[in-house]
């Protein structure tokens, strides 16, 4: 292993000359080839070389230890390097990269693209030359737009033409292209007037229907005037519900950030017709530099979203955060792009935007002054909140989980449980039966201390005899190797596990530990604490923050019993379909599983795979045909 390590020491030290100076992308590798971590570098040799280098705090120096070899992709502009690092992590997946899978999605607004178009509600925004526009803050205000614009223009409502007119055609909402042919500068006509109301011109639509109510009015048409009326109510009723942040009508995506203990929180405001009217956030673990990290976010979030606001605000690069104090600095900033698409020099702020830029053809700012910069530091305060909340709440269950503690101890009329070992007994359909210990200290799960346990003298389902063994060989061990003894033991069950468990320990083993029990219900599910000798019910409230502890401990040990019952019963059933084989005995079992490390590997391999294994060709041939047969 040793020698291994210096190998790959070896290797990267070579390679690391070969880096160039230009822009490109590095994968990071481990032991086994496998593309752990993915980045993007305006010189590659600087950066690549930075991981070998000196310190680095605790969540990148663990992607480090990893790293056994790397490889690197030079590309033509920090763009490009951009787009092929969102491409690489969507292909690979690397565990130690910023990983987009948020599955939270809001509704948009769509005009299809078809020869009769009609406009729907979507939450999934594909390039399909479809128009779509949004996000709406939920399905419901996107339907109460949808059925408004409804109203207003007779686009078809079926997705499949029928064979006559409905009673939408009827009521005035339909052209009924399905009967009557529909020139196509009409739907022109819809789709921009459509276009236009959902891009901000309501005041223009209520100015035309204001025009058409008074013109239907004059002719004495009271009932399409009213309708005319209810139109333009609807539509101030739909767009005073949304909060104004900015004076004009652009679509804009604010994003902020924040980072703390290792994980990061992007916040995005969704701004729509100047108005903010949705915010989202997400908290991912981070382990790259934090704001490159956090670029790879935006660059994932847009990789495959056509629907694009007008403009994209950012935060600056740490390094840069002090120029917002600099009035002269914060209108050169803003104003790259307005100038020029081509990045000033030497700045990661002017390179980020100037990639942005010229890959989705919006304007990116980085907005350090004046209304602009408070939604970006509003966000900015967002991410930081909602981080710090995740913080709180994490050591608000520590402080309720060491009180539950303490509490549960004063209710079995002991000094202090600290330390609790749970024992639970799995033996499903009557195979396999094994047992497991999970511990829990101060509340919390120490799985380090977790231990499984194979059955060895109870034949058949005997829960008492089960758990007589596993306490005596537990305890024999805690004696043998001086272990810290528990404060409490839990069983799963009543008066005879505990019975069992003090019968070992006092007479057997000549220990004192506090044995309890946790008696399930008919639904399977905590119902009752027991205690003592003889055993006894305690009386502790259902609804209690001690319950709520023992509820989840007995939950944690019956699931790891669960998982350690099904692994073995899955090797056992391996090891049966390789001991059928003619001429594979328990030594030669043993051999081909180390070797191959699975039954699908073996089945996968092919005959000249056996030779290293003494295994000729008629009998490797055997067992390639015995495990590849389909049961009938």
């Amino acid at each position: 292993m040793e020698q291994q390590h210096l190998a790959a020491k070896e290797l990267i030290r070579n390679k690391l000359a070969l880096l160039p100076d230009g822009p490109g992308c590095y994968l990071m590798k481990n032991g086994d080839g496998v593309i752990i971590y993915v980045g993007k570098a305006k010189v590659l040799k600087n950066r690549v070389r930075s991981y070998f280098n000196g310190s680095h705090n605790g969540k990148t120096q663990r992607l480090v230890s990893e790293i056994r070899d790397f490889e690197f992709i030079v590309t033509g502009s920090n763009m490009e390097a951009l787009i092929l690092e969102c491409n690489l992590i969507k292909q690979y997946h690397p565990r130690y990269n910023v990983l987009l899978k948020d599955d939270k999605t809001f509704p948009y607004i769509k005009i299809t693209s078809e020869k009769h178009p009609r406009l729907e509600v979507t939450r999934r925004v594909v390039k399909d030359k479809a128009k779509y526009f949004g996000p709406y803050p939920n399905a419901y205000a996107a339907q109460q737009t949808l059925k408004l614009l409804e109203r207003i223009y007779p686009l078809r409502k079926c997705k499949t033409l029928p064979d006559k007119v409905c009673l939408y055609y009827h009521l005035g909402q339909c052209l009924a292209p399905c009967e009557y042919e529909v020139e196509q500068q009409s739907y022109d006509t819809m789709v921009q007037e459509i276009t236009r109301f959902l891009g901000g011109g309501q005041d223009v639509v209520k100015a035309e229907l204001q025009r058409k109510m008074e013109a239907a009015a004059e002719d004495l048409e009271f009932e399409r005037a009213k309708e005319f009326r209810d139109q333009i109510v609807a539509i101030e009723a739909v767009m005073e519900k949304q909060k104004i942040t900015l004076s004009d009508a652009l679509d804009r995506d604010v994003f902020g950030y924040a980072v703390e203990k290792g994980w990061m929180c992007v916040q995005i405001l969704y701004m729509r017709n100047g108005k903010m009217i949705e915010r989202h956030a997400t908290t991912f673990p981070y382990y790259g530099e934090e704001y490159d990290d956090f670029m790879t976010f935006v660059t994932q979030y847009y990789s495959d979203n056509p629907a694009l606001p007008k403009q994209i605000f950012l935060p600056l690069p740490p390094e840069l955060e002090t120029e917002q104090a600099q009035p002269e600095a914060s209108k050169d900033r803003e104003a790259i792009l307005e100038e020029s698409d081509e990045a000033a020099a030497g700045s990661r702020a002017d390179d980020v935007m100037a990639s942005l830029h010229s890959w989705l053809k919006v304007k990116v700012l980085m907005p350090q002054r004046g209304r602009k910069s408070e939604v970006v530091s509003m966000a900015m305060e967002n991410a930081r909140v909602m981080l710090e909340d995740k913080f709180r709440l994490i050591a608000r269950d520590e402080e309720r989980s060491v009180k539950a503690s303490e509490s549960l101890a004063e209710w079995l009329g002991l000094t202090e449980v600290r330390r609790i070992e749970a024992f639970d007994n799995s033996n499903i359909q009557g195979t396999n039966p094994v047992s497991a210990m999970v511990v829990f200290t101060d509340g919390k799960p120490d799985k380090k201390e977790y231990r499984k346990y194979k059955v060895k003298t109870v034949q058949g389902p005997d829960d008492y005899e089960t758990m007589r063994e596993v306490i005596r060989r537990r305890y024999e061990r805690v004696l043998k190797e001086q272990l810290t003894p528990p404060d409490l033991i839990v069983v799963d069950g009543g008066r005879g596990q505990i019975s069992a468990a003090l019968d070992i320990l006092e007479n057997e083993l000549g220990l004192s530990i506090p044995v309890c029990g946790l008696v399930k219900d008919a639904k399977h599910k905590t119902a009752q604490l027991m205690t003592g000798d003889p055993p006894e019910v305690v009386p502790l409230p259902r609804d209690s923050q001690e319950f709520y502890l023992l509820q989840r401990i007995q939950d944690e040990v019956h699931r790891y019993a669960i998982s350690f019952h099904r692994e073995q019963r899955a090797k056992s059933m391996v090891e049966s379909k390789l001991d059928s084989i003619p001429g594979i005995g328990e030594k030669r079992r043993k051999l081909l599983l180390k070797h191959f490390g699975s039954i699908r590997k073996i089945k996968e391999a092919s005959v000249e795979d056996f030779r290293p294994l003494s295994i000729g060709d008629k009998l490797a041939g055997q067992i390639i045909a015995a495990l590849r047969e389909e049961p009938s």
